[in-house]
């Protein structure tokens, strides 16, 4: 099912990735680890899920039309700024 609504890049991401997700739930018991997600990216989005060396992940509530929106972009480790 997640490949059917997740489109597969023509070249995967082969540098490290930042990965932004939103998960929308249809009950405030969610089901649902982010981690399967990064899992079912693996091989259509990036190479493998350890390129992710970023997240940042938020959950909402929309019990009409659950559903994750996700961002994966470049990420250099080396230029994010110290905490």
């Amino acid at each position: 099912m997640f490949e059917a609504q997740c489109p597969q890049l023509e070249v995967p991401f082969t540098e490290d990735v930042k990965v932004e997700m939103i998960i929308y739930y249809s009950t405030r018991r969610p089901d649902l680890d982010e981690s399967l997600i990064l899992d079912c990216m693996q091989g259509s989005i990036y190479k493998n899920d350890r390129q992710v060396k970023q997240k940042e992940i938020y959950w909402g509530l929309d019990k009409e039309n659950p559903r994750s929106l996700i961002r994966v972009t470049p990420c250099d480790i080396n230029n994010i700024p110290a905490i």
